[in-house]
């Protein structure tokens, strides 16, 4: 149940980053479930991939790079899908920020909602 509520949660907040910011765009609810599901799975997947793969340029730049592997996350994700889109580079890093933002909020509130 967790698991739904999160991905429900997560669409919500994609769809509220795409109605704040002009470099973001998703075109319906569906598109953004799809695009969460798309970002949630490169996040698990890919991202600790590459932050292995980037360490040394990570620790370089005192951890700063961790924004630039997330707007990678997000763009390439917008990349695969129809319904959601994002401008450029610099529009991804933005979104990501504010979509990973929303990610925290909704995780403390649903470790609160449902207690392990």
């Amino acid at each position: 149940m967790k698991l739904l509520t999160k991905w429900f949660l997560c669409a919500a907040a994609l769809l509220a980053v795409a109605h704040l910011y002009s470099g973001v765009q998703v075109q319906s609810f569906s598109s953004a479930l799809v695009a969460a599901l798309v970002v949630g799975l490169f996040n698990a997947l890919l991202r600790p991939l590459l932050i292995v793969l980037t360490l040394p340029v990570t620790v370089l730049t005192l951890g700063l790079f961790l924004f630039v592997i997330n707007a990678m996350m997000f763009w390439w994700a917008a990349s695969l899908l129809d319904g959601f889109t994002v401008r450029d580079f610099s529009a991804a890093l933005l979104g990501s920020l504010m979509y990973t933002a929303a990610g925290m909020v909704i995780n403390s509130a649903l470790d609160r909602l449902f207690p392990k």
